[in-house]
């Protein structure tokens, strides 16, 4: 953990901030806290300085913390937790501190800002945005090895509830079975909400699961994943409930060719937009550009949704050791969607897919 907290002064000192005695760095969102500390408890802030470094969080977590966080001076911050935090941040003596601004509330920043105006050497709060985050895009070995885990029982889990998906079935069911098992091979818990979308309501991409019965001639899309030592996956499999129709292996076709074209491109070095591009162009050329309503990708780790980004939005170049998902989908309302959605490792010369169920169109 302190060679992570180690490479985040590298980072900030390349962004041109002067690394000196007096500058802090507070860490408030909780994948962060959790990548540079170790800390599992569900409350805290890390506050960072060169020379020494404080895990703050209440009383339920205290001896927690002491275990988990070996590096850190543990403080629990009672009953007026911005006061205590505040005297940490005197008795440090910082005049300017960092802080994490899409992470910190406004309400928090005030009391911060509050706590701390009253002390001889009042800091300076600074903005600053996704730094950890970019950080924690390039993978280390235990964490691919943690992601290629949780795929490995999701992968598990598609295979398991093949068998379960038939007419008459409830979405809410088939998003009940595939969490329970994927709770029974390992995981702590399901990366998001399961996804089962059929018939029209495949047309949402984030449809949640409900009481609709699956019914011959839908289509079925499943989206899902599992929590394994805190790092997450994300897969999505699309399926035809028979009979199917040719329009719905045409449209399936497209989207797969849309996704290999992709998957044949990524590499490190290349703006995340370029591969979006990449998909969303052969989808638009197939007639199908309008319903393709959301990013290629984003990454994965100890957060399901992290950078980096396979989005229109996302000029920088995609770092080696990324993890990524590329999910091309098309959605026509009243008629249903189609999405297929495997993760890969960013590499230097292309990419290595982690994924490894078939991609096949499917009629059950």
């Amino acid at each position: 953990m302190l060679k992570r907290i180690g490479r985040l002064w590298s980072y900030l000192e390349e962004k041109g901030c002067l690394i000196e005695e007096n500058l802090g760095f507070l860490v408030s969102d909780p994948a962060n806290r959790l990548y540079l500390s170790g800390f599992t408890g569900e409350s805290g802030y890390l506050l960072l300085t060169p020379q020494k470094n404080w895990l703050l969080t209440d009383g339920r977590f205290t001896e927690q913390a002491r275990e988990e966080a070996p590096g850190f001076e543990v403080v629990d911050l009672g009953r007026k937790p911005f006061e205590k935090m505040g005297e940490v941040v005197a008795r440090a003596g910082l005049r300017e501190l960092y802080f994490e601004e899409e992470a910190l509330t406004v309400s928090a920043y005030r009391r911060l800002e509050e706590a701390v105006k009253n002390w001889p050497q009042k800091p300076v709060l600074k903005p600053a945005s996704a730094v950890v985050e970019k950080l924690r895009a390039v993978k280390e070995p235990e964490e691919l090895g943690y992601i290629q885990q949780a795929v490995v029982i999701a992968e598990a889990a598609w295979e398991h509830i093949l068998e379960y998906l038939k007419p008459g079935v409830k979405e809410k069911d088939v998003a009940l079975e595939l969490e329970y098992f994927m709770r029974k091979r390992g995981a702590t818990a399901a990366s998001f909400p399961v996804i089962v979308a059929s018939g029209p309501r495949s047309a949402l991409p984030h449809g949640r699961a409900e009481d609709r019965k699956l019914k011959p001639g839908d289509l079925v899309v499943l989206d899902f994943g599992a929590v394994y030592h805190g790092y997450c996956s994300d897969l999505t499999r699309t399926v035809a409930v028979a009979p199917a129709t040719d329009e719905q292996r045409k449209i399936y076709k497209a989207v797969l060719k849309a996704q290999e074209e992709a998957l044949q491109a990524l590499r490190a070095g290349l703006p995340g937009r370029e591969i979006d591009a990449l998909a969303r162009r052969y989808l638009e050329e197939a007639g199908l550009g309008d319903y393709f309503s959301h990013s290629l990708g984003h990454g994965v780790g100890l957060s399901v949704h992290e950078k980096p980004t396979l989005s229109w939005r996302e000029e920088d170049p995609l770092p080696a050791r990324a993890v990524v998902t590329v999910e091309p989908g098309v959605y026509i309302p009243g008629w249903g969607g189609v999405r297929i959605e495997d993760m890969a490792v960013v590499e230097e010369g292309g990419c290595r897919l982690l994924t490894k169920i078939s991609k096949g169109f499917l009629e059950i």
